[in-house]
């Protein structure tokens, strides 16, 4: 898949096989994140990968899925999960753009994730101080978003739509999320 295609065709997952992923290619994943620009390059993020199964199970129970379509975005135990990865923050590293490196990183990350079919799905509604406790987080690093990764087990289609933002699922479980439409949203030259 060519970098625009794997562009346009990433989704989130919240839905995945049971399927474990190689060490290597996290690493590799990481890799990728690890290399997104960064302001001044203070480059202050760490990450942590989580594979463990009590310690994913930790995780997800601090977890909140999906809010337009609670509980049914929310992964049953056959669809939970496989891997998490802690995005952290360094703040002896930080400038006032480290929001924007994060989001740089996590784009990379989630990126190079679906270039080896491998679903995400950004999780900010986190209680983190429960998952700074389950991970032994240091106070010098707030964690800033988690990621879930595994093989996706639903299709995520996006479909034009300006009416509303709520994505929904059908009665196979595939998830429609709705995007503007590109003449919405594009300007040449002035507004």
């Amino acid at each position: 898949m060519n970098l625009l295609e794997l562009i346009k065709t990433r989704r989130t997952i919240r839905k995945f096989k049971q399927e474990p992923i190689n060490n290597d290619i996290l690493i590799d994943i990481i890799d990728c994140a690890r290399l997104a620009p960064s302001a001044s390059n203070k480059q202050p993020l760490e990450y942590i990968v989580v594979t463990n199964k009590n310690l994913c199970e930790n995780i997800f129970q601090n977890l909140r899925w999906a809010a337009y379509i609670h509980p049914n975005g929310t992964p049953k135990d056959y669809e939970k999960p496989v891997c998490y990865i802690a995005v952290l923050i360094n703040k002896n590293r930080l400038t006032k753009w480290t929001g924007i490196d994060a989001g740089l990183a996590v784009e990379n990350l989630i990126l190079a994730a679906w270039a080896y079919n491998i679903g995400s799905c950004i999780l900010g509604s986190v209680n983190k101080n429960n998952v700074k406790i389950i991970l032994n987080i240091p106070d010098e690093y707030e964690l800033d978003t988690i990621i879930a990764l595994g093989y996706p087990a639903q299709q995520s289609i996006a479909e034009d739509n300006d009416n509303t933002v709520e994505y929904y699922l059908d009665e196979n479980g595939n998830m429609y999320v709705p995007k503007r439409p590109l003449n919405k949203i594009i300007h040449f030259d002035s507004f």
